[in-house]
């Protein structure tokens, strides 16, 4: 049997994922990360983006706003400030909520401090937006490797 991590991720409100996996994809400040089992241990910051959950021949998708990740050899923990998992996202609210944030991202450019937070929101609905489009794309199926 071929080795799994652990991984979690929770938020403030609930644990939105916990299982055994073979393979994570995670936004972070430099870029994606890969974690395989047996990665090297890391703490780093979770960036507003996308995270690609495999098991098996499944892929599943989560968007993230932010939050912190901690690895080790065979388990991976998430606080994720937010975190939903691909079916429960509102595409159309997402849609929205994008057009609020880039709307107030141009009207408030003279306050720093809201221009942070602006920022962060078009971040996280960009990152929920990518994750609910996914599901009008029809998937291929993994293909086991060799």
């Amino acid at each position: 049997m071929a080795d799994k991590i652990k991984f979690q991720i929770t938020t403030p409100e609930r644990v939105v994922f916990e299982d055994e996996v073979d393979e994570i994809t995670l936004p972070t400040q430099q870029g994606e990360i890969g974690i395989l089992p047996h990665h090297i241990p890391l703490v780093s910051l979770l960036s507003a983006g996308e995270i690609r959950i495999k098991k098996g021949s499944e892929i599943i998708y989560m968007a993230v706003s932010g939050g912190f990740i901690q690895v080790k050899p065979k388990q991976v923990t998430v606080l994720a400030d937010t975190a939903e998992r691909e079916e429960e996202i509102d595409e159309q609210r997402a849609e929205e909520a994008r057009r609020a944030a880039r709307e107030l991202l141009t009207t408030k450019r003279a306050d720093a401090t809201d221009f942070a937070a602006v920022s962060a929101k078009l971040e996280k609905e960009l990152a929920r937006l990518k994750v609910a489009r996914r599901r009008r794309k029809p998937r291929e199926p993994i293909m086991p490797q060799s």
